[in-house]
């Protein structure tokens, strides 16, 4: 499996605190079937992660992955905020891009409201030749409302992450009833960990794709469309499938 977005790299953000946790994560992504994992630091206002800060964390924590015998390959990324988006000089932003190909970005989904600035933003964007990857719509209340909303900006380019804990039910009920309803649409590419490590969330995608249901739609969300991204391919159409209960 390809896990496309974590707060991996110590001492950044809200994310892992040391390297020793960092380590800790990792493994437990590997014993967990992950074999990449994306560091996507907030770029955000409280966590202004500069792209050389993400670049140099990911270089370290490579070479201690090795050092530790650890097999979980590292990609470059970064979750940047809708604040933030056009404050980014064009050529960090493509930097900042999953594993650096320039073609797909995780755009924080914002966790209240419907800004004016987000359909812009992922039209602009999809303009440029980058893909927004929105990470964990699901938490947001106006989706939970009115799920057929996020089809606006799947038709304008966009892809969406929902977040492993909130199909497994470690998050709230209506995250995770949000996540079905929006897979049931066919609105999901990928499911991810968002993991942050033992304060807050760990890694793990095993038991999320066990809950979807359906073998083939787990596979599209944690190997296909992964595979897709970190290679800078166009992302395959999402499956014909028949969720489970």
């Amino acid at each position: 499996m390809i896990d496309l977005h974590s707060h991996i790299l110590p001492g950044i953000d809200d994310g892992v605190r040391t390297l020793d946790e960092a380590c800790d994560l990792a493994y437990t992504a590997a014993g967990d079937g992950v074999k990449v994992i994306a560091a996507t630091p907030h770029v955000r206002a409280d966590h202004p992660t500069t792209v050389e800060m993400m670049e140099a964390g990911v270089a370290a924590l490579r070479a201690e992955l090795l050092a530790e015998e650890i097999e979980l390959q590292i990609v470059h990324g970064g979750e940047i905020d809708l604040g933030l988006l056009w404050a980014v000089p064009r050529d960090e932003l493509r930097r900042f891009t999953l594993a650096q190909t320039g073609r797909y970005l995780l755009l924080e989904f914002p966790y209240r409201g419907w800004p004016l600035a987000l359909n812009a933003s992922v039209s602009a964007l999809v303009q440029q030749g980058i893909t927004p990857l929105l990470a964990h719509p699901e938490r947001n209340p106006e989706v939970q409302d009115r799920p057929k909303r996020l089809g606006e900006l799947i038709a304008a380019g966009a892809l969406a992450q929902v977040t492993a804990a909130s199909l497994d039910g470690r998050l709230d009920r209506a995250a995770e009833s949000t996540a079905k309803r929006l897979l049931e649409l066919g609105f999901v590419h990928v499911l991810a960990s968002d993991a942050h490590g033992p304060h807050i969330r760990e890694a793990g995608l095993t038991a999320a794709a066990r809950r979807i249901g359906d073998d083939g739609l787990a596979r599209y969300l944690t190997v296909e469309a992964p595979s897709a991204i970190v290679a800078g391919e166009p992302v395959p159409e999402f499956p014909q499938v028949r969720l489970g209960a």
